[in-house]
């Protein structure tokens, strides 16, 4: 039966999470929900159908797009003089009806998030007890071993789950920096649901990133393929810094780095928030030398990536072959940890003493 509904992910589109998130809610009504998918680029003053494929070639597809560019960005990108980018911004904005609503506007605004189950009930509920959350990057830092590598793997697989069992109903992307995805590890992976591999499998868009511009030129595809009808609602990107971290090295390059990447997390964030994405990131750590007494691990990145992660997780190994997972940083959760178990089909629990 899991199967059957893992497999009908790739032969259709899948049901946008908030669909089903908004049960119970406010729901729109069907002139408005009309009105939302007429808007198109070309609606807007000044935006012919030339500057509208100008702006899709360079990743912006929707007014929501649109409607975050400065003036001066979008008038390099379509080739307009920056009055007229101006007006386009500013008539972009007016129908998309952007500005600030009360904090109860704000809740049912909310309640199209959706969650990916982890496999393990235990780093499940600390995350706040469903998993992985979208419209957010969660990320995950810690030694090698550390069991980072397959908790991506195993979410590229849980997100083909159906709703009610946590997954998503959709597909992932699994942007690869360090050469770390397997295949035959899928495979593995899918037997817990008793799903076809290939299948599975044919359910995850990997690219391999070969240097920092490569990464961040993979996100516009990204846009691109949901654009294309791609029922996409998990971004894996493993790892986030090994590309930045070797090509920007000494303190002389750290200004440099640090600017690329705090755009790169931006633009992330703005995918993962216009398309209901849920961003699942792996970091690198080094040792702090100035760290006289406790653990000198630390995160890569600095406060760029601390501040740009929702969810902050440090990944150790434990106790007979376990790990141990510490949330550190939360919007909305307490600091806390749990004991998982990576195994051959996935993670699993394991009793906390």
């Amino acid at each position: 039966m899991v199967e059957e509904k893992i497999e009908d992910s790739e032969e259709k589109k899948s049901t946008p999470l908030g669909v089903h998130a908004l049960k119970g809610g406010k729901k729109k009504t069907k002139e408005e929900e009309a009105e939302e998918e007429d808007k198109k680029l070309t609606d807007i003053p000044g935006i012919g159908p030339g500057t509208a494929a100008k702006l899709e070639a360079a990743g912006v597809y929707d007014l929501m797009g649109l409607a975050v560019l400065g003036p001066k960005e979008l008038a390099e990108m379509a080739g307009l003089g920056e009055a007229a980018a101006r007006k386009a911004i500013q008539a972009a904005r007016q129908m998309m009806n952007l500005g600030f609503s009360d904090g109860l506007e704000f809740s049912e605004k909310r309640k199209s998030v959706g969650y990916i189950t982890t496999g393990s009930k235990n780093l499940d509920n600390l995350l706040g007890g469903k998993g992985v959350e979208t419209k957010s990057i969660t990320e995950a830092f810690g030694a090698f071993g550390s069991g980072k590598t397959q908790l991506a793997l195993a979410l590229t697989v849980n997100v083909q789950l159906p709703l009610e069992q946590g997954g998503a109903n959709g597909k992932a992307v699994f942007i690869d920096t360090e050469g770390t995805f397997r295949p035959e590890r899928i495979r593995q992976l899918a037997v817990r649901y008793n799903a076809n591999p290939d299948k599975v499998l044919k359910n995850i868009l990997v690219a391999r990133a070969f240097n920092s511009d490569h990464q961040i030129l993979l996100l516009d595809k990204i846009a691109e393929l949901i654009k294309n009808g791609e029922p996409i609602k998990l971004i894996v990107i493993d790892s986030l810094t090994a590309h930045f971290r070797a090509e920007f090295s000494g303190r002389g390059m750290l200004a440099d780095r640090q600017q690329k990447m705090n755009k790169y997390l931006h633009n992330l964030m703005k995918l993962a928030e216009s398309y209901n994405i849920a961003v699942y990131v792996t970091n690198q750590v080094m040792a702090d030398p100035a760290q006289m007494f406790g653990d000198p691990t630390k995160a890569v990145g600095g406060n760029i990536v601390a501040h740009a992660s929702t969810y902050r997780m440090y990944l150790r190994r434990g106790k007979k072959d376990s790990r141990v997972a510490k949330l550190i940083d939360s919007p909305n959760l307490p600091d806390n940890e749990t004991v998982f178990q990576v195994e051959t089909d996935g993670l699993h629990d394991v009793e906390i003493d």
